[in-house]
């Protein structure tokens, strides 16, 4: 990763894992931070090597545990009524990065032909459980064969960016949407919580989107992005993970304000902690 033409924006550490720091450098023609170094795609699995690594297991161990998978089953809901509404007349779905598979899972009772793509070995046997279906890399897949493929919280996590993204070109029908997910570095939260913001999640983020990066990066592709739709629960389960990581401990009172003050000045700059991106074939 070449770093010389870019500003250094920001040095944050590995809260969950390694205890490295990291830096951030700012990309000013595409509005979006790029994570520097970047572990090599061998290393890549030890900065995943955390039990609180909460997409990857479908325990409720914990209090904070307990209300992820609360929001989470909203969320599951939400995702579905998004995707009915997108596609009234139901066809094939393809998740990247299932993790333990409950999208796919609602989907695919909902009527929706699905395929899941999930590199964790143990996310992935406990989505297999539920009667979810993989293939091991997308290259398996024929040209122009999914009427909606979803990254929920992945693009973030894809070392080679351009080439996930012509790759989700050559996936997708004509008419098909394509779904994507991710946090928000110029929210409010992110702001506040400033190197402690939890959703920087360094390394095993590379990258870090704005509406504009989003909207660049696929009109390269020629793909346009159509609606931006706001993640309104992100901004308080962030908020709780960063104060955890800037206090040491959960403060379940103070991040509930954090994320409402978030979401409300959202309202006006449209600034929310993680955004769902619709973006069709041009």
């Amino acid at each position: 990763m070449d770093i010389s033409n870019k500003k250094h924006f920001l040095t944050v550490k590995d809260y969950s894992v390694s205890k490295e720091t990291f830096d951030l450098y700012q990309d000013e023609t595409l509005d979006m931070l790029i994570t520097y170094p970047q572990p090599s795609i061998e290393n890549l699995g030890k900065y995943y090597e955390s039990e609180d690594y909460i997409s990857h297991t479908d325990n409720k161990r914990s209090l904070f545990e307990k209300l992820y998978h609360f929001i989470k089953n909203i969320a599951l809901k939400n995702k579905l009524n998004l995707i009915n509404s997108l596609q009234p007349e139901k066809g094939k779905l393809l998740d990247i990065g299932a993790g333990t598979g409950e999208f796919l899972s609602v989907a695919k009772n909902d009527g929706w032909q699905t395929i899941g793509v999930e590199p964790s070995e143990k996310a992935k046997s406990i989505a297999i459980n539920k009667g979810v279906s993989f293939v091991e890399r997308t290259t398996e897949l024929e040209n122009n064969s999914f009427d909606v493929i979803s990254m929920w919280h992945v693009l973030e996590h894809v070392p080679d960016l351009d080439t996930q993204i012509k790759e989700l070109k050559r996936l997708l029908k004509p008419s098909g949407t394509l779904i994507i997910a991710v946090p928000n570095f110029k929210s409010f939260d992110a702001k506040y919580y400033g190197k402690f913001w939890a959703a920087y999640d360094v390394p095993i983020h590379f990258w870090h989107f704005s509406k504009t990066s989003i909207q660049l990066l696929f009109e390269k592709e020629e793909m346009k992005l159509e609606k931006v739709i706001p993640m309104k629960f992100d901004s308080f389960y962030v908020s709780l993970l960063s104060e955890k990581y800037k206090s040491g401990k959960m403060n379940f009172i103070k991040a509930f304000f954090i994320g409402l003050q978030s979401n409300w000045i959202a309202k006006k700059n449209f600034e929310y902690s993680s955004h769902i991106y619709i973006i069709k074939n041009s």
